[in-house]
């Protein structure tokens, strides 16, 4: 608990699942913090990332949007895309900004720290680590690749990913939040290319693993291709606990609404589908299930519900911190 009894809550992931979850738990009376991965290597962010040699802005500006409270004419003119046909085609606006502000601090921690100022930031936000690394994958067959953004491409099951250089640095603020959290949420996003780039982050995923927070793994809604092809739930806890040795979660979110046969046809392209959830295996892990209506279908794209799943994590926070007072 902070000063004021708000709970305290760490999130880990990055990619287009974190900002989601985010929007909607920020309306709760609780303290934030956002974890983000510094993994990516394409699009604007990859190209900033080469050109000035900075950790990749993309996935921290959008959880910079989603936790703002400012007018909607500044968000979007934050998350604004440029479609010019120079040097500004395909940045956004709010990955220029983090790129200046590191440029101007040397830091780009301090860069989004001041961001957050800007933007009126509830929680939060932390880099897995104030510097670029590079995720590589191992394939089945023995293959290497290097670069978030071409893993999903392969096209072959993945054994593993690690990072490199070795000597990566946490931040102490990821740290201690890790050490203070009242509730760690895993997910949701991309397995390989979101969540396990922080979680292989030196001492994130041990400080993880040993704190005294309740762990909660949010299971992504469908299989994504070159990454979790044909992956029941279970696979994904069993993919987490291969690369950080042990079993760690305690509780797993999944979802218990039908997706609708139009939708999941326009996913076919995608070579996606929605993720079995094998309760019994799921049991045999020694998860905690928790079921919920937590599919939204706007515009016909699949979702996590960002209203709904907050509330049940919200409800889950408020029984385990009673829980640890009545202990």
């Amino acid at each position: 608990m902070t000063q004021n009894g708000q709970p305290r809550v760490v999130i880990i992931g990055g990619g287009t699942g974190l900002p989601v979850l985010l929007r909607g738990l920020k309306k709760y009376p609780v303290d934030i913090t956002a974890i983000v991965t510094v993994a990516d290597d394409g699009g604007s962010s990859g190209r900033l990332r080469d050109e000035l040699n900075i950790p990749p802005p993309g996935d921290v500006r959008n959880v910079l949007a989603a936790l703002s409270d400012v007018e909607p004419l500044i968000e979007e003119m934050f998350q604004h895309r440029f479609k010019s046909a120079n040097e500004l085609s395909g940045h956004s606006l709010g990955n220029l900004i983090l790129a200046a502000m590191t440029s101007i601090t040397g830091n780009f921690m301090y860069a989004i720290q001041e961001m957050s100022r800007v933007l009126n930031v509830h929680g939060k936000v932390l880099p897995a680590a104030n510097q670029s690394v590079v995720l590589h994958a191992e394939l089945e067959d023995g293959h290497m690749i290097s670069g978030e953004s071409k893993i999903p491409y392969s096209g072959k099951r993945i054994k593993r990913v690690f990072l490199t250089p070795e000597n990566i640095k946490p931040l102490p603020e990821a740290i201690h939040a890790i050490q203070a959290a009242d509730l760690i949420i895993i997910g949701p996003g991309s397995l390989y290319t979101s969540i396990l780039p922080n979680l292989l982050v030196p001492k994130i995923g041990d400080e993880v693993r040993a704190a005294k927070a309740k762990k909660v793994y949010i299971c992504n809604l469908m299989t994504q291709a070159g990454e979790t092809h044909d992956f029941t739930a279970s696979d994904h806890v069993k993919a987490v606990y291969d690369h950080l040795k042990e079993p760690f979660i305690d509780t797993i979110l999944v979802n218990s609404e039908d997706i609708p046969e139009e939708i999941q046809k326009r996913y076919i392209e995608e070579d996606a589908k929605p993720v079995h959830f094998d309760v019994s295996n799921l049991y045999d892990l020694g998860l905690e299930v928790i079921y919920g209506e937590i599919v939204s279908l706007e515009n016909g794209v699949i979702r996590h519900d960002t209203n709904e799943v907050a509330k049940i994590l919200y409800s889950l926070l408020i029984d385990e911190t009673n829980r640890r007072d009545n202990s």
